[in-house]
């Protein structure tokens, strides 16, 4: 489980692809913190770190995550934001966050202006309400605005700076995950 918080931006140093997946290696300072087997969140998809070493890991991505994710886009020098899991004694600073991506959502409108605006399917966009959060390539946001095909979030010059959402443009692609909890309401009410 993670917050949205991102502690490190990492760069992409190679993929190798192969048939049904694809082996990452990023460059990172939280390399060293990892050990063989801890996950970790890549741009808001949980992941395996696999040759964790000081200034880097690898993991493996599998065809679903490839699918569901922008991560099969990935190459050498692409940035990446990155989060550890929670541990039972930290601040849940943003909010819960499982790094299991629900979609992809397009950027409209870029954060220049302070605000980014995100096209997301209406099968996403049935889970997101006005001020609730939402997770987009793995940062833990509160929804500004919300209309029939987007969402609007703010986003504070600390936020641009520290994470990749600072040099969307638009039609960059961008990992959704929706509140879990507003999945989990929705089978039990249906019930």
């Amino acid at each position: 489980m993670f917050t949205g918080l991102v502690a490190d931006l990492g760069r992409v140093a190679s993929v190798a692809p192969d048939a049904d997946r694809s082996r990452l290696r990023i460059e990172t300072a939280l390399g060293g913190e990892l050990a063989a087997g801890d996950s970790i969140s890549v741009s808001g998809v949980c992941l395996t770190a696999l040759d964790p070493q000081d200034g880097a890991f690898e993991a493996d991505v599998v065809a679903e995550t490839l699918r569901r994710s922008s991560l099969g886009r990935l190459g050498p020098g692409d940035r990446v934001n990155l989060e550890l899991p929670l541990r039972a004694a930290d601040r849940l600073g943003g909010h819960v966050v499982l790094g299991h991506v629900d979609g992809q959502g397009t950027v409209t409108r870029a954060p220049d202006s302070g605000e980014i605006t995100v096209e997301l399917e209406p099968a996403l966009l049935r889970y997101v309400v006005e001020k609730g959060s939402i997770a987009l390539d793995g940062v833990s946001l509160t929804v500004a605005g919300i209309d029939e095909r987007s969402i609007t979030v703010a986003l504070i010059p600390e936020t641009r700076r520290r994470t990749t959402l600072g040099e969307a443009r638009p039609g960059t692609r961008v990992n959704v995950e929706v509140d879990v909890l507003a999945k989990h309401l929705e089978k039990l009410v249906a019930a």
